[in-house]
């Protein structure tokens, strides 16, 4: 493995492992803020013991998120230096202003959250910890607005003064799209993870009968808020899709394992077995028009093949050497027009003929079976990004079953009835993270060869150092990572485990039954 693949295992190695306690913190966040204004509109002192039992669980998910998210941070300058030089303009707005939501704005209400039991007024406490639920979703926000510039790079220019990205327009940025889209989807995703988490454990106590009360106004709400959150991420994942058939062809067209462009409206693959050698799907079974009202809403619009990309690749590729052409001659003579006119012709293609560096360091001389060669390496690994897909797809439409019948027998109070619910509930727990995972797999994997779509391929980004380096940093970080995997896992079983009494100090249930 080289710089370049040692930078991109270490980078979704970090980003993997961070993500594995972002989406929990999200879903807990809103949920205590669900059960602390029930406590605050009926008196009941359950639901304030409801809130404090799983805000407990909610301060170790989030103190270890903050742990694995400071050094991701800082790869951006380790591993990832001409990354920083040619696009920090633009994308280090969003990411401190991440850092100070993150690290200032949450923060600050965990803090009180913990500590302003008995120090603040019902209200009070309730503003804060809706206030916290606000903090985690504006940091997912613009994280993901700098995401979402990555996949779809609006608002921004190149500069060949400063052979830098330039913001020029901050709104567009701000408002992009993709970024939006990623953003809802993100969230609901996440909001699945916590109901799922509140879920399974309450089924746990139900199915060892120990904090029956508890468990039970914990699922209720786990079912409600679930459902809502796991019908979302299916319809926001639909505009997620329109979103990048729009804007990333080339990975809609992967994710499906589409070869050859369809005529319009095209079928959706169900499930195949996609070859990358020959270019074929074999054994697929489609459903007609799904693929393009998906990805066009439209019955009229073309959705284009992986194998018709690779064309219009070239063709950019072509344009963008006359672009870098261009570029190399204004470095010598910087008050020609005429060259400054010919790159503001081409310069939306620049990114294109930078892929043609991993084959000859000379672009302009490029031969057309390395354009060839520049324009295949634009195709992802189509097996990878289509059965990801519908992994995902399948545990989204799963999760929705169950908190539809969780939801039903909750509504029936029947929810201690079937015990095969409840173990269904139990071994559920893992599932949400997986589809998570895979989401993110289906979004980053399938923007490869690309780290900025269209702009700068991830081959050129990566700092120069020794791949060494990177080996040793990278072999450290799975250590220290999992072993705050494996802190956070026993601290939160060890709580679930005391469950409400030993862990707020009082019988909950006694507590309870005075009050009735």
């Amino acid at each position: 493995m080289d710089i370049v693949d040692l930078s991109r295992l270490q980078f979704a190695v970090t980003a993997l492992y961070h993500f594995l306690f972002v989406p929990l913190t999200l879903g807990l966040a809103v949920l205590l803020g669900i059960m602390e204004t029930v406590y605050v509109m009926t008196g009941r002192t359950i639901w304030r013991d409801l809130t404090k039992f799983w805000g407990t669980l909610f301060g170790i998910n989030f103190v270890m998120g903050v742990a694995t998210g400071i050094t991701m941070e800082f790869q951006f300058g380790t591993n990832w230096a001409y990354y920083s030089h040619y696009v920090g303009d633009v994308f280090g707005a969003p990411l401190a202003i991440e850092g100070l939501m993150a690290f200032f704005l949450e923060a600050t209400f965990v803090g009180i959250f913990f500590f302003g039991w008995n120090r603040m007024s019902k209200v009070g406490h309730l503003v804060i910890t809706w206030g916290l639920a606000l903090g985690t979703n504006l940091s997912a926000l613009w994280i993901l607005i700098a995401n979402g510039w990555m996949q779809y790079p609006v608002g921004s220019r190149f500069n060949a003064d400063t052979m830098r990205m330039e913001v020029s327009n901050f709104a567009e940025v701000l408002l992009n799209p993709v970024a939006q889209a990623k953003f809802v989807h993100t969230v609901s995703s996440g909001y699945v993870i916590g109901s799922v988490f509140v879920l399974a454990i309450s089924a746990f106590y139900l199915l060892r009968g120990r904090h029956v009360e508890l468990a039970k106004r914990s699922m209720t709400v786990a079912a409600g808020f679930g459902l809502a959150a796991s019908l979302s991420v299916v319809v926001l994942g639909d505009e997620s899709g329109y979103t990048a058939g729009q804007n990333q062809k080339m990975k809609i067209a992967a994710i499906e394992a589409e070869w050859n462009t369809q005529p319009a409206p095209a079928s959706f693959t169900l499930i195949g077995i996609p070859d990358m050698k020959s270019h074929t799907t074999k054994y697929e079974v489609k459903i007609p028009y799904a693929l393009g009202l998906i990805a066009t809403r439209s019955v009229d619009e073309e959705v284009p093949g992986i194998n018709n990309l690779v064309d219009v690749a070239k063709i950019r590729i072509k344009s963008g050497m006359i672009a870098y052409d261009a570029l190399a001659k204004i470095k010598t003579d910087r008050k020609n027009t005429t060259l400054r006119q010919t790159l503001d012709t081409h310069v939306d293609d620049l990114g294109y003929a930078f892929l043609l560096k991993r084959f000859r360091p000379d672009v302009q001389n490029a031969t057309q079976q390395q354009i060839d060669a520049a324009a295949a390496s634009t195709v992802p690994d189509v097996p990878v990004l289509f059965w990801s897909f519908r992994f995902m797809v399948g545990l989204g439409f799963y999760f929705i079953l169950l908190f539809a019948v969780a939801f039903w027998l909750s509504a029936k109070r029947k929810l201690t009835t079937y015990r095969w619910f409840l173990q269904a509930a139990f071994w559920t727990l893992p599932l949400p993270w997986i589809a998570a995972e895979l989401g993110w797999i289906v979004a980053e994997y399938g923007r490869q060869p690309w780290i900025i779509e269209g702009v700068l391929p991830t081959a050129l980004a990566v700092s120069g150092t020794a791949a060494a380096n990177v080996l040793f940093s990278l072999l450290g970080f799975i250590v220290f990572y999992s072993t705050l995997l494996v802190a956070d896992i026993y601290l939160l079983v060890k709580y679930i485990k005391l469950g409400p009494d030993k862990t707020l100090g009082h019988n909950v249930e006694e507590n309870l039954v005075a009050a009735e």
